[in-house]
């Protein structure tokens, strides 16, 4: 239904006014529209307007009626509160007329409150007069206080002396108390020195009391309650210190005492003093030992004490074993910097390893069966730094290689001396000649790896780098050794009577030596001998081969100056000797073992074809004839046989010898046209590419049938077939030194005539 014109005059001021209640009509408008609009959509449904207008009608009836009941209410409640409001400004009224009365008699009164501040002052006296009269006879006992807790205290009766102490204690802190608070700072020292016997009193307490705590690991096995007083009395004095500073106003003089800290210091000072003074202790041979033996032994057995017994003699808050397994660590790790500043020898410094990496943690010490688990060092670092570890770990190195290196020496005095025996080398059950030598140097270098080994695994390397240092040092010793006795015997040939055979017994010695190194190492993993260690071993056995085959050059050059020679083409027995004196040191050589057995036979049979090659081209002959080449030929033929047989029976194979450079060489000298000599020299120089120009000229000048012209063809051909070494060639002719020719005497410097 629409609104008239008048209404909605009427709604407009309402509107203006209410906002609220105009969207609330509207939405109410639009609510009930959308309500008909859905129940009247169709036509039957009209039937029932009437009943939905009463029921309609009833509900608008329910809402105005609760609605007026509301606002009857409300405006009840604002009525009420009216009258409140104006009986309450009636009595503000009232108290402020009574105030401003109570002021105006308060002004009039003046003069009469100055003669109540005069008698406030008089009651305060008098209050203070009667404190101090109450406090009198306490006063006047103070001495006689002091004398009895005296008498108490050489009794020992320490909880009675300690309570007469605290007694007098706070009558003094009361007094000085009261007079801080008065202001009264210039009567304090007076009261002070009535009081001063209490500082003598104190200071005797507090030294039975340290001296308790200094014994109490003996006395919680003898006597624990002293031990026991004792600890009271000083939570006694903590309590009263924690009082006093919470307070905050007045500290009288020698508070805080702070005896639980003195307590541990005490504790710590005595622990540390029994057993960790260096000055009082041998430190020399076995009484380092002893030392370590007897902290072991007191700290496991101490440790138990106050496990088992002290810590049921004080608080659980003091920690008590913590507190002693911390200082035990502490002082140890001092006491071990403190006994590795002196110069320790190798046994010394091994002790202190072994006891504070091994022992220190072991079943035995702190691991102990009957300190698990409260006793827990795990936390508390290690005791030696890994730097101090390190650093002990080098001087044990270093007094071990000097032992080492002392030991070396001795044993290769002795070695070199045996040298010179009358007598052969001892042999093995293989005939092989040796010396206790190998098995001397290796124990030694092994035990001392091994011992390294039971510390750790950084000291067991540092030794085994160590020992492989000194050994290759040792060999180089040896082979100095060697290169002496040599020069010796270059002297006197007599001297060392058995000189190869000792030889051969140091080759055999090296080579037990080189087998054994590899033994050495803590790893078996990487057993490789190190490149520096192994030159060295192969020095030695080059330098003990060396010097064999010096020996047996001097058998075969007197030989040797021999060839060649027109006897010696006429068939003498010159080869058929140095096959002897060649079979003589072979049956020498077989009493060394068989790598190096075959590196003689080889390196001998290349010294005989060196020396034969050379005694060849030393210019001493020239065939005149070619039944004279024919000769020559034939003669190297049964010399190269023979001595090929020889070493073949003596078991080196035929790739391994060098005397197809004889053959070789044969071939050249008995080819008949001498044009071809190019040919058969390029062939020659490709197979020996170390023979030089002047070993082919001296073969040349040996055939005694070669012209200039072919001479030039030859030397010719050769410088434009430059050669070079093949990889493991041994050389063979670059040994020879050929003869420079001699010069023309000239009597001026002019052309020579």
């Amino acid at each position: 239904m629409g609104m008239s014109a008048a209404d909605e005059r009427a709604a407009s001021p309402r509107d203006e006014e209410w906002p609220e209640a105009e969207k609330a009509e509207k939405l109410a408008r639009g609510a009930a529209l959308k309500w008909a609009s859905g129940v009247f959509y169709r036509p039957e449904k009209l039937e029932r307007l009437g009943h939905y207008r009463s029921r309609e009608t009833q509900r608008n009836s329910s809402i105005q009626s609760r609605l007026k009941s509301t606002v009857q209410s409300y405006l009840e409640g604002v009525s009420a509160g009216l009258e409140q409001l104006r009986s309450a400004a009636q009595e503000v009224q009232s108290v402020c007329q009574d105030l401003g009365a109570a002021r105006w008699a308060l002004l009039d009164s003046t003069d009469q409150f100055q003669g109540l501040q005069q008698m406030r002052r008089l009651v305060e006296e008098h209050v203070q007069l009667a404190s101090v009269v109450q406090v009198l006879p306490q006063i006047f006992s103070v001495h006689e206080a002091f004398s009895h807790t005296l008498q108490l205290l050489h009794g020992q009766r320490l909880l009675e002396a300690h309570a007469e102490l605290m007694m007098v204690e706070h009558l003094r802190d009361d007094i000085l108390s009261q007079l801080h608070l008065r202001g009264l700072s210039s009567a304090q020292p007076t009261v002070l020195s009535y009081f001063s016997g209490l500082q003598q009193l104190n200071e005797t307490l507090a030294k039975q009391l340290w001296d308790i705590v200094g014994s109490s690991l003996r006395l919680v096995r003898e006597d624990p309650v002293l031990f026991v007083t004792a600890v009271r009395i000083i939570e006694r004095e903590e309590k009263i210190d924690d009082t006093l500073l919470l307070e905050a106003t007045f500290l009288p003089p020698g508070r805080p005492k702070g005896w639980r800290q003195k307590f541990y210091h005490v504790l710590q000072d005595t622990i540390k003093g029994t057993h960790f003074h260096a000055a009082h202790m041998d430190i020399e041979g076995p009484g380092l030992a002893r030392h370590l033996a007897a902290l072991q032994k007191d700290i496991v057995s101490e440790l138990r004490v106050v496990k088992d017994l002290m810590v049921q003699c004080v608080p659980a808050h003091y920690n008590i074993l913590s507190v002693c397994t911390t200082t035990y660590h502490q002082a140890l790790t001092s006491h071990l910097q403190e006994i590795l500043r002196e110069d320790l020898d190798k046994q010394g410094l091994f002790l202190l390893l072994e006891w504070a990496l091994r022992v220190y943690h072991s079943p035995e010490m702190m691991g102990h069966p009957d300190l698990l688990p409260e006793v827990d060092v795990s936390a508390l670092g290690p005791l030696m730094s890994p730097e101090l570890v390190d650093q002990t770990e080098r001087r044990y190195v270093v007094k071990v290689k000097a032992s080492v290196v002392e030991w070396m020496q001795r044993t290769l005095e002795v070695e070199f001396k045996e040298w010179f025996r009358e007598e052969e080398p001892e042999t093995d059950h293989q005939g092989f000649f040796q010396s206790a030598l190998p098995i001397i140097v290796m124990q030694m270098l092994n035990e001392n790896i091994q011992v390294a080994s039971l510390i750790t695994d950084s000291l067991q390397q540092k030794v085994y780098n160590m020992a492989l240092e000194e050994l290759e040092a040792f060999l180089g010793r040896l082979r100095e050794a060697l290169v002496q006795c040599g020069k010796e015997h270059q002297q006197d040939r007599t001297v060392p009577k058995y000189y190869v055979s000792y030889l051969l017994a140091m080759l055999n010695n090296n080579l037990a030596l080189s087998n054994s190194v590899s033994s050495l190492h803590p790893n078996t993993a990487h057993r490789e001998v190190p490149a520096s260690l192994q030159a060295a071993l192969d020095r030695m056995q080059k330098k003990a081969c060396q010097l064999l085959l010096e020996e047996l050059l001097l058998d075969l050059q007197p030989l040797c100056l021999q060839l060649p020679s027109r006897k010696w083409l006429s068939g003498s027995q010159l080869i058929s000797s140095m096959c002897e004196v060649i079979d003589k040191y072979a049956k020498d050589f077989s009493h060394v073992r068989k790598p190096v057995f075959t590196l003689l036979l080889m390196d001998s049979e290349l010294l005989v074809v060196s020396q034969y090659l050379r005694a060849l081209m030393q210019k001493k002959m020239v065939c005149k004839s070619e039944e004279e080449r024919g000769q020559l030929c034939e003669r190297l033929l049964q010399d190269a046989t023979q001595l090929q047989e020889l070493f073949c029976g003596l078991g080196l194979d035929r790739s391994q010898q060098s005397l197809e450079a004889v053959f070789a060489l044969r071939e050249l000298l008995c080819l008949k046209d001498p044009a071809l000599l190019s040919l058969e020299v390029l062939g020659f120089i490709t197979k020996y590419p170390d023979a030089s120009d002047e070993h082919i000229s001296t073969l040349l000048d040996l055939r005694g049938d070669v012209s200039k012209e072919v001479r030039h063809v030859v030397l010719e051909m050769m410088a434009q077939q430059p050669q070079v070494l093949p990889e493991g060639y041994r050389p063979i002719f670059s040994t020879i030194l050929i003869p420079v020719p001699e010069l023309p005497f000239c009597l001026r410097k002019g052309k020579c005539a």
